[in-house]
């Protein structure tokens, strides 16, 4: 299980045929650094403002209430 932790994977057999493996679990990496943000943000399409707001109308109540709206 040591072994697991620090990354290696094995593989389980049975009568010397492979029937499954032991690998580490994913980890979510929870701390992206700027660098990779910004080369993932690189490639990230173009949006349109007018786009992304019809996108919102649609999907969106117009009639729902102003929760800041003083009465």
């Amino acid at each position: 299980m040591d072994a697991v932790e620090r990354g290696q994977s094995f593989a389980i057999t049975r009568d010397g045929r492979e029937i499954g493996e032991l690998i580490p679990t994913r980890r979510t990496q929870r701390f992206v650094s700027r660098d990779a943000f910004a080369a993932g943000s690189r490639s990230m399409p173009v949006g349109d403002p007018g786009d992304y707001r019809a996108d919102l109308d649609a999907a969106l109540d117009p009639a729902l209430a102003d929760p800041f709206e003083r009465a």
